[in-house]
Parts: structure tokens; C-alpha cells; sequence
């Protein structure tokens, strides 16, 4: 059940609402039970194959994982610093990851073992489960937190709701049991009901404008020029490579903000916050800040439980860079089962070495630091270089793709976009593939991404997301407060309307979330 579809718009999200309102009322944990069966029917509403019947083992999957990790972590909760907690906390955190890797990986192992013996390797398709990285993610930086004592006695309904809870459930963030599960216990007034309603309400309707709107009219000029690269007809333009990379970035950029924004505003319909996850990357003045803004949880998740246990930066300078490297290949293979996206890792693990090489230069030579607007072009620069084969990833992906099919690709829209196939701009008209009025949409698109504020700047005085003062404190003062900045009143609601109309107009199709199946 997608977000941008009308029956999670208009039966499943109002009915679930109302429901546990009026349970609320009530009984706090019987809203909670209502809220944990609303987010299985949410993620069992999914059917892999439309053609066949719908089939319960993906509902068992998850229901499975979270209550085999809830007595984990009892038992680790239990036995924190001995060794048979020890013991089973390497049991829990291998069983949640073969199940990742069975699910995701296997067709992966199996095309790149057949590709590197000459051998026939045939094995039966596998359904990726949705959120599976996700739910994974959350559950085994539990286990570890109940090993290190860092967990409390809590309950099994709220601990299913932690890991289920359906605005977060698909596509993150990837939330930390500190942050949702003391919310879960607390009733809240009806004054600040209201607030949760109409804040919540501004940020879904906000979210959908973005991907609808935004997103998917990106999508197809990204689409159509990618494709064409593939197919290996004619060499791309260095127009067109251009405008295919740029329109891919703020597909994607439009795309993750907009889901993001959705899950933020359907949690807070709730009364719960979300961690903040994405804070205007684009506006990055070094690669260090745009992984502090893009996708931040799983930022944090891998400093915390992946770096910083390699050894982080604490024993010395190379072996602080081969673990910023490990890191980020490793990030880039959680994002898909491809070797495009382990590129795409390994070109991000180069750039943050590279960052924080000249951070260490500047401190020796006392150099200058660069202007903030370069600053911004280039981490834009190597940002737009390495969306490139994680685009081109999508042809390596499924039965009928190849890792040399989006190889290929890559190198076709990096040659075109550097001059290497000439340095041509728009081709003739009969052998465009998208309109030459899309290149000037997307330049005027990314300088609106580059000017305007986001979504929690746009709501900060109802701090719309946990984290939020941290992240601002980070990036720049918050400032005194705006008159652009939202609050319960009747301009508001009015520019809020224009927007889901505008939404609306555009509302005749149904399409998946880049960050969808991962």
C-alpha cells in the first residue's frame, strides 16, 4: 500500500485515525494494539505477484523477526557483559543477517559466482520483502543495545509497534528504540492533539506534493535518457548527460524528501516524532555534510554500529580511512544488491577520505577554507557523479539485467556529461528523446532546491521532528523566527490547499518510492 495511493489517502490512513482516537480516549494500550494491527494489515496489504493468490509468509516474515528479537534482547537484557550473552547476541545479529542476505543478496552471489567460474548457476526467485533492510537495521542496533545495557524492560506490544509502525515501516528512517518507545507510553492533551492533527496533516500533504508534483515529472526525462544509454543507439549529448544525471538526482532528492516528509507527517497524526532524516543535502558544503543531512539515520546507524566498531578514527590515520572506505561499501551494497551501488559506496568511501584529507591539510598548512557557494558546487559535483551508475543500477537489477548492462550505461552518461563523445548540445529534433523545455525545468528546479527552505526549517516552531535542534545548531543558527514559518492559521491552510489541489491535478498514476524495496 503506497503512500500516494487513494486507498491509503482515503480508507486506510483516516480510518486507522479515527479508530485510535477514539481509543485513545480510552485506553492508551489498546490504541497501541490497534495501531500494531493497522501496521500489519498495512505491510500484509502488499501482494509480490497480482497474477497469484496473496499469501500470508511475508506478514509471517516480519511478525517472525520482531518476536524472535524481542526474546533476544530479553535474554541479552538478562546476561549484558557475560559470555553467554556474548554468545547469543552473535546468534541473533547472524540470523537477522542471513535472512537479509537470503532475501536480498542470493541472486547477486549467484549471477557474479556464474559470471566468475563460466558456470550455469540456477536458483529460484526470490520476492525481496518490503522494508526488509529496515526492519533489519532496527532490530539488530536493538540486540546490540540490550548487550550493552542500553535497553529497558519493554513490552512486547511496544516493541512490535516500535519496529512496525506503519508511516516508517517501508522506507525508514531507521529509528532507535531511545526515541519512539518512551512515546509510546505517554498520553497527550487535547490541545496538543490538535497541534499533532493539523502539523501532521501540513507535512503529509507537503510530502505528497513532492513526489507527486515534483518527483514523478522528474522521473520519466531520467528514465527515457538513461535507457537510451543503455540500449547503446547513439551516443547521449553532453546536454542530455547532463540533464539526465541532474534529473535523476532531484527525482531521487524530491523523490526520499517526500517520502520522508510523508512518514514524519503520518507518525505525528499519531502524536509520535520521527528522527529527523533529511535536512536540504544539495546545500552541503563538503561530502562530510551531505551524509550529516542525506538519509541520516542510516548515517548514524552505520558510524555507530559499523564504524566506530571497526575502530572509527581511533587508530591512526590509515586505518581511519580503510574503515571510512569499508563503511561506505558496504552502505552502497545495502542500497541494492548490485555492483553499481558498491561503486557508488566506493565513490562516496573515496570522497569522504578525501574530505577529511584536506580537513587535515588545512589544520597543517593552516590553508584557507573554500568559499562556501564552490563548496556547495563541488559536493553537488561529485554528488551528481556518483548517482549516476546507482541510477544505472536499475539495469542490473531483476532476472533479465547485467552488471556490464549498467557498466555500460555509467560509462556512456559519465563520457557524454565529461565531453569524451564531443561536446555537443541539444540534438537534432527528430532524435530528441525528451524536450529541450526539460533541461530548462530542471536547472529552475535545482536552483529552487539550492533557495528555498525545507520542510523542517518551513515547520519549525512545531518542531516537526526529533533531532531537529542539533541538526540546525550543526548547519547554521536557527535564527529568530519567520513569518514564512508555519502555524495554524488561515493563510496557511489556504497556501496548504493550493498545494493538495495542485497534487491532485497531477494524481493519475501510481508510483513506487526509489527507497520502496530496500
Amino acid at each position: 500500500m503506497l503512500f500516494n495511493s487513494y486507498t491509503f489517502l482515503l480508507v486506510f490512513l483516516p480510518v486507522t485515525l479515527l479508530v485510535f482516537q477514539w481509543l485513545r480516549s480510552s485506553n492508551l494500550r489498546h490504541a497501541m494494539g490497534w495501531l500494531v494491527f493497522a501496521s500489519f494489515v498495512y505491510y500484509g496489504w502488499w501482494n509480490p505477484n497480482p497474477e497469484k493468490p496473496w499469501t500470508p509468509l511475508y506478514v509471517g516474515i516480519i511478525a517472525g523477526s520482531c518476536l524472535a528479537n524481542f526474546f533476544f534482547g530479553q535474554f541479552l537484557a538478562r546476561h549484558r557483559g557475560k559470555a553467554s550473552g556474548k554468545l547469543m547476541l552473535g546468534i541473533g545479529v547472524a540470523a537477522n543477517l542471513t535472512l537479509l542476505c537470503y532475501f536480498k543478496y542470493i541472486g547477486l552471489f549467484a549471477k557474479t559466482f556464474a559470471a566468475l567460474t563460466g558456470g550455469d548457476v540456477t536458483i529460484a526467485a526470490v520476492i525481496l520483502p518490503l522494508g526488509i533492510s529496515f526492519f533489519t537495521f532496527q532490530q539488530v542496533a536493538y540486540l546490540v543495545d540490550a548487550f550493552r545495557g542500553e535497553t529497558e524492560e519493554y513490552h512486547l506490544m511496544d516493541y512490535l509497534l516500535f519496529v512496525t509502525f506503519f508511516p516508517q515501516l517501508i522506507a525508514g528512517p531507521i529509528v532507535h528504540h531511545k526515541e519512539i518507545m518512551p512515546q509510546l507510553q505517554r498520553q497527550l492533551s487535547s490541545s496538543r492533539r490538535s497541534i499533532d492533527l493539523s502539523a501532521g496533516l501540513t507535512i503529509l500533504i507537503m510530502g505528497l506534493f513532492k513526489k507527486v508534483v515534483l518527483a514523478d515529472n522528474f522521473a520519466p526525462i531520467a528514465t527515457r535518457l538513461f535507457a537510451l544509454a543503455s540500449r547503446g543507439e547513439r551516443d547521449l549529448t553532453m546536454a542530455e548527460a547532463w540533464v539526465a544525471a541532474i534529473a535523476y538526482a532531484l527525482q531521487i532528492y524530491f523523490d526520499f524528501s517526500g517520502y520522508s516528509d510523508m512518514a514524519v507527517g503520518g507518525a505525528r497524526l499519531f502524536g509520535i516524532r520521527l528522527p529527523v532524516n533529511f535536512h536540504s543535502p544539495y546545500k552541503s558544503a563538503s561530502i562530510v555534510d551531505f551524509w550529516r543531512r542525506w538519509h541520516i539515520t542510516l548515517s548514524r546507524f552505520l558510524r555507530d554500529y559499523l564504524y566506530i566498531p571497526l575502530g572509527g578514527n581511533r587508530k591512526g590515520t590509515g586505518r581511519r580511512y580503510a574503515n571510512l572506505f569499508i563503511t561506505m561499501l558496504l552502505g552502497g551494497l545495502w542500497h541494492g544488491a548490485g555492483w553499481t551501488f558498491v561503486l557508488w559506496g566506493a565513490l562516496h568511501g573515496f570522497y569522504l577520505s578525501v574530505n577529511h584529507g584536506w580537513h587535515w591539510l588545512r589544520k597543517k598548512f593552516t590553508l584557507p577554507a573554500i568559499p562556501r557557494p564552490v563548496g556547495v558546487a563541488l559536493t553537488f559535483l561529485v554528488v551528481l557523479i556518483a548517482w549516476v551508475p546507482f541510477r544505472a543500477g536499475s539495469f542490473e537489477l531483476g532476472p533479465n539485467g547485467s552488471t556490464g548492462a549498467a557498466l555500460d550505461a555509467t560509462r556512456s552518461i559519465l563520457g557524454s556529461m565529461f565531453g569524451m563523445s564531443g561536446t555537443y548540445g541539444w540534438p537534432d529534433r527528430s532524435a530528441m528523446e525528451v524536450k529541450d523545455s526539460h533541461a530548462i525545468r530542471v536547472v529552475c528546479c535545482l536552483l529552487l532546491v539550492w533557495i528555498l527552505p525545507n520542510t523542517q526549517q518551513f515547520m519549525r516552531r512545531y518542531q516537526p521532528v526529533l533531532g531537529l535542534r542539533e541538526v540546525s545548531r550543526r548547519f547554521s543558527s536557527p535564527g529568530r523566527r519567520r513569518w514564512w514559518q508555519w502555524r495554524p492559521m488561515p493563510l496557511w491552510m489556504a497556501f496548504i490547499i493550493l498545494l493538495l489541489l495542485g497534487t491532485l491535478y497531477q494524481f493519475d498514476k501510481l508510483s513506487e518510492f526509489i527507497y520502496f524495496q530496500f
